[in-house]
């Protein structure tokens, strides 16, 4: 298989998962409150990487004391969005809550390509990338509007 499509195809696998784990998590949310949700996401999470870890040996988890302290914010930024997806999702829908993530990933995104941070290779905002973003902002507009 072509590594393009292949990249393609694991986007799109995990653009679905997001697209799932919101109303899931949303449910969660409503029946047993958000920090309930994140905390069962989390554990459901954890334990579903310890079962490969365990079998097939986690060779690099002992160097986690080497890595940069922010990179250990991730767990954090994860309940941020399992709890912000909880909350959405009542209130506007599955659909709208998605586009409002997805558009904070691009924003995002094309704040870290723009200033190279972390290690990333440095892609400036051009008029090109400037439209797209203002264009995925009238889309954000239409979606959570309407």
């Amino acid at each position: 298989m072509d590594h393009f499509l292949f990249i393609i195809i694991i986007g799109l696998l995990g653009g679905m998962a997001i697209g799932l784990q919101g109303p899931f998590s949303s449910i969660m949310g409503q029946r047993l409150g958000i920090l309930e949700s994140v905390f069962i996401v989390h554990a459901g999470g954890a334990v579903a990487a310890l079962i490969p870890l365990l079998l097939l040996g986690a060779s690099n988890l002992g160097g986690w004391h080497t890595l940069p302290w922010y990179v250990l914010l991730s767990g954090v930024l994860g309940m941020v969005v399992v709890a912000s997806m909880a909350y959405m999702i009542p209130h506007i829908g599955a659909a709208p809550a998605v586009v409002l993530i997805v558009a904070g990933q691009l924003f995002m995104g094309s704040l870290l390509d723009h200033f190279g941070l972390f290690g990333l290779a440095l892609k400036p905002l051009d008029v090109q990338r400037m439209v797209g973003l203002c264009t995925v902002a009238v889309g954000v507009w239409l979606t959570v509007t309407a």
